[in-house]
């Protein structure tokens, strides 16, 4: 915990990030922190884990929870471990917001608000607003969203372009308790630069193989080393057949190499310094068939 001097009525609080898959829950946490920790991707439920981004500022520090999304269409191991995820950090939440894309309810978007506590504030944001061609219907969309639930405030905003995020953090704010600061003033996430380098590896994997790799790929950091400012990072990438690692390696390993570029480069934005970065593809059949299995390859 810090334990430095904050001023009077200082807030701090965990706000979680919750909705369907691809809505855009990680892309708003990176815009609200202003920095890269969670990865995206137009693949829906490309984030596994509980990615935790803090932003601080001099009267408050927002504590930032980007859950999965929720999955309702398959039962297995992976769902359920992700759903439990989702369930759990909503429990512990000081404020929620509930992200849902402009124009767009379904099913899936009501379980989500199905699964909100009643007596943690809800924020109802919707998402891709700029996006909406007539405007006028913006208003009685966010209506009939707001009948099905209680929600505390609503925000419509574009996360990728930032609009309407100072008035959504200046909404989370009124609703986040008055506390001393959790972590220190210059810390972005509570995970290691070894998680968010097998992160970002991951993410540069779905974004150039597409749909064909299955959710069960993984990555591996074998070896993290710093050297001053230099970082050495050697990943492995595991795949469950042959089929699947020829794929990721591409022709003459062009696509492997790509993914290579493109995260270490992403790395050394992120970290602020060198990266060379290794990667290899192996395959492992039968790792991810229970639970036990994805708790002992990273999934909470």
């Amino acid at each position: 915990m810090n334990t430095t001097s904050t001023p009077d009525n200082f807030r701090c609080g965990y706000i979680a990030i919750v909705g369907r898959p691809n809505v855009g829950k990680s892309t708003l946490m990176n815009q609200l922190i202003g920095a890269k920790v969670s990865i995206t991707s137009r693949k829906a439920q490309t984030t596994r884990h509980r990615i935790t981004g803090i932003q601080t500022l001099d009267d408050a520090q927002f504590i930032y929870v980007d859950t999965p999304g929720f999955q309702t269409r398959h039962s297995n191991a992976l769902n359920n471990t992700l759903n439990k995820t989702v369930t759990n950090t909503l429990v512990s939440a000081d404020v929620i917001l509930y992200l849902i894309e402009a124009g767009t309810f379904g099913p899936a978007d009501q379980q989500v608000i199905d699964l909100l506590p009643p007596d943690v504030p809800v924020i109802l944001v919707i998402n891709k607003a700029d996006r909406v061609k007539d405007k006028a219907a913006l208003m009685p969309f966010a209506q009939n969203v707001a009948s099905k639930f209680s929600f505390a405030a609503i925000v419509p905003v574009s996360a990728k372009l930032r609009f309407q995020l100072d008035a959504l953090q200046n909404e989370i704010k009124r609703f986040m308790p008055e506390n001393p600061p959790v972590f220190g003033p210059d810390d972005i996430t509570d995970r290691s630069e070894k998680f968010l380098a097998s992160e970002i590896v991951r993410e540069k994997l779905f974004r150039l193989v597409g749909d064909e790799l299955p959710y069960t790929s993984t990555v591996m950091i074998e070896k993290f080393e710093q050297e001053g400012d230099l970082r050495r990072i050697f990943a492995v990438i595991l795949v469950e057949r042959d089929t699947q690692k020829s794929m990721v390696i591409g022709n003459k390993g062009a696509r492997l190499k790509e993914v290579s570029t493109q995260a270490r480069l992403d790395m050394e934005k992120l970290f602020g310094g060198p990266v060379y970065l290794e990667i290899w593809v192996k395959v492992r059949s039968g790792w991810a068939d229970n639970e036990a299995g994805l708790r002992a390859y990273g999934y909470e």
